[in-house]
């Protein structure tokens, strides 16, 4: 098992097991994604999860233009100013009844799993445009995964994501970067700091110079 497929093991395991403990007033509590309800974050993580599915069932004959950090350069949704994607999730999650969303995404990410655990992990597919091999799509789920797994638990007394899956953020968000972040943070507050979801101290932005005006450096 490479790295990557590990990491979107732990991810996927410990945020769905998250989403198992929700009932209906958890699941209307906020989350870390402005606009959005905690079951409105289940539903993004449900169609993330489907976007690897179908990665994984779609081979690419071309060679790679991007790999597990260059994914998020131009990832889509990066950008949302008539709040268009925040307003359609939004209506579709509440479309849900709960246990059936939960359900629904525990079986998508068994299934991503599955599948990715039985292709070679060089293997070359397509997702959103772009070409990546199947290791880096696994990185690029499982960096989603656990970012939203803080998002999920913003106001929700459950744990977070755990070291195997927020190590690759780092690396991910250091990738970005260009350079190990020259702020002694710890993972997850790298992870909030490098995706937006914390406001830097006047210390941390002397530290990183002109590298703090480029946070977030994926959302």
């Amino acid at each position: 098992m490479t790295d990557e497929l590990a990491a979107l093991r732990a991810a996927y395991a410990e945020v769905v097991a998250v989403a198992c403990t929700l009932d209906e007033p958890a699941s209307w509590q906020p989350s870390g994604c402005t606009g959005w309800a905690v079951r409105d974050l289940v539903f993004h993580l449900l169609c993330d999860a489907q976007r690897g599915l179908v990665a994984l069932a779609t081979p690419a004959t071309g060679e790679p233009d991007r790999d597990a950090v260059t994914y998020w350069r131009d990832a889509p949704g990066r950008e949302d100013p008539d709040s268009g994607n925040l307003r359609a999730t939004r209506t579709m999650a509440s479309a849900w009844r709960l246990a059936p969303l939960v359900d629904t995404f525990a079986d998508t990410a068994r299934a991503v799993l599955t599948v990715a655990q039985r292709t070679d992990p060089d293997a070359r597919v397509a997702t959103q445009g772009h070409v990546l091999r199947v290791q880096d799509l696994c990185a690029t789920l499982a960096v989603e995964a656990a970012v939203h797994h803080l998002d999920l638990v913003a106001a929700l007394d459950r744990p977070g994501p755990g070291p195997v899956a927020l190590a690759l953020v780092r690396r991910t968000l250091d990738g970005l970067l260009g350079r190990p972040v020259p702020v002694p943070w710890d993972d997850e507050t790298w992870a909030r700091a490098g995706t937006g979801r914390r406001e830097l101290t006047p210390a941390e932005r002397q530290a990183l110079g002109a590298d703090a005006d480029r946070l977030p450096l994926l959302r």
